[in-house]
This record gives C-alpha cells, structure tokens and sequence, in this order.
C-alpha cells in the first residue's frame, strides 16, 4: 500500500514554515531568514520514501497586506490550501497566540482540508503546559484538525512523528514525482531564491522587502560552467548603493555566498553575474509583481 498527497504549510510569516520543510527534507530546499514574509512564491519540496510520497507546499505566510506585493503574496498563500489533501497549521510555541493565527485558522477551515496543528519552536519554550491550551484554542477555532503535533524544526524534536501523522491522514496513490526530485522548480528560480537569501542576510533593515532578483540567462559553456546572469531590482538609488557597497564589497560578497551555494545544490560549476538595477516603487507595481516576482502564473484562474 503506497500512499501519497499534497500537504500544504499555512502560518502567519515568520512562525518557521521554511525552516520545517528543510528539517523534514534534511536538505535546503527553501530560503530562510529572520525577517518575515521571506517566502514570496509557492515551492513544491517532494518527500519520497518506499512506503510514501508527500509533496510539502510551501506558501507565503498569511497576513494583512500593506502593498500590492503582500496582497499577492496573501493570494498566493490562500490558493495553496485548495485541491490538496492536507494542511499543516504551523503556529509559534514561544508567542502568545495572536489575531494572525485567528487569521489563519479562519482560511484553513474555510479550505474544507483536515489538517494537523504544528506547534512549532517548543525548543524555546520554558512552560510546556501552556502546549495544551494552545492546542484547545486552535482546534476550536478550527474543528478540521484532526491530529495536533509539538516539534522544533530547529533541533528536529517530534519531526518523525509528524511524519507519521501527515501520512496516517493521506489517501492511497500512486508518485506524482521521481524519486530523486525534491523540488518541482527550475534552476532559475532556485538561483534567484539563494542570490535573494544572501542579500537579506548581509544587508540592512531597508533592504529586504524592497529586492527582488530576476535571472536574465541561464546557459551552458564550452567548459561545462553553467552561466547564471541576474538583476538584483531594488527601489531606490540608496538602495542600489547599500548592495553593490563601498568598492563593490557587499555585491562581491553576496555573489560569492551565493554561488557556492547554488554550486552545493546542483553539482555543477557555477559563474554567477550580477547587476543592481532601481526599479522605482516596484511592489506596488502589477507588471513587476506580474513578471519580476513570477506570480503570473501562481495566481492564474
């Protein structure tokens, strides 16, 4: 008996989603980072065993939007909790639940989906009591839970045995993907998540919402180095100085951290160009979010 399904991750930004899907792969396959709302696009991250096949979801977290970019991104979010088998509600064990997690709560039962109630971050956690109120709450804010799990995606405590859970609920199938695939996404869009990665880590508070990263090209050389060009697009002129940095040190860091990672991931030799362009406003910009973020097809009817 082989079983298989779609699990999409719902949770306000910032309660660890990414990070989850990473421990449960034991591979990077999404971007972290401390600032929320780091994810941008859904990303399929593909589990496969002998026994089963769960393809993970992953989705911006949901939240009240202050700009075109965060109204698409919530779309996004809420689209990914339809047509599947399954959802996990992450929510944070070291913050007091919140009208976010309401929020959520509300989309996920809407989405008529079972789900399982992840409480995340129990390593942080000095009263683990309060675990049992967090899960009456949530459950009678959503009757849909069926199973409630508290794990640390950080020192991978209880992973297996959500692992157990999302497969208990899932149906009878056949594999959706090859047994050596993880991710359903291209090496552009792998690229552009890692070169955007980086810029959040190094640079400072004004960056990171105001980046995007857009591949150019993508090809082969005779030499068998496969050649990435990208533009790092930020909003303003200030901006374009803090990434490129004094003598060009900060570009020439994240080009080099980034590459190395990429080159990690695939296998392959990598040379990584970038360039900064100034894209004036772009988050509020349907052609830009239509084309630069790539949510042209994430959000098609």
């Amino acid at each position: 008996m082989f079983k298989s399904g779609f699990v999409a991750l719902a949770g306000k930004p910032n309660v660890g989603k990414s990070t989850l899907i990473n421990a449960i792969m034991a591979k990077k396959v999404t971007i972290v980072s401390e600032k929320p709302q780091t994810t941008r696009n859904r990303i399929n991250c593909i589990y496969t065993t002998d026994n089963f096949q769960i393809v993970f979801v992953d989705a911006p977290g949901i939240h009240k939007p202050f700009h075109k970019l965060g109204e698409y991104m919530v779309k996004v979010a809420i689209r990914a909790l339809n047509g599947i088998d399954l959802v996990m509600m992450v929510v944070d064990a070291s913050r007091s639940l919140s009208k976010a997690d309401e929020y959520v709560a509300k989309y996920v039962l809407e989405s008529k989906t079972p789900a399982i109630l992840v409480i995340n971050k129990i390593d942080l956690m000095e009263d683990k009591s309060v675990l049992t109120l967090i899960e009456e709450k949530m459950k009678k804010l959503c009757p849909s839970i069926k199973k409630s799990v508290a794990v640390s995606a950080l020192t991978g405590e209880n992973l297996d045995k959500l692992i157990d859970s999302v497969v208990e609920l899932l149906p009878e199938g056949p594999k959706f993907y090859p047994d050596d695939m993880i991710t359903d996404r291209p090496i552009s869009f792998i690229a552009a998540e890692i070169i955007r990665e980086k810029i959040l880590h190094l640079t400072r508070e004004e960056i990171p919402h105001s980046v995007a990263v857009l591949i150019e090209d993508v090809k082969e050389r005779n030499n068998d180095v496969l050649y990435i060009r990208a533009n790092i697009i930020v909003e303003r002129d200030s901006q374009k100085g803090i990434v490129i940095g004094k003598d060009g040190k900060m570009i020439k860091q994240i080009g080099t951290m980034a590459r190395e990672e990429i080159e990690f991931f695939t296998g392959r030799k990598i040379f990584l160009d970038l360039h900064v362009k100034v894209r004036k406003n772009w988050r509020n910009d349907d052609f830009s979010l239509l084309n630069i973020i790539g949510f042209k097809d994430e959000i098609k009817e």
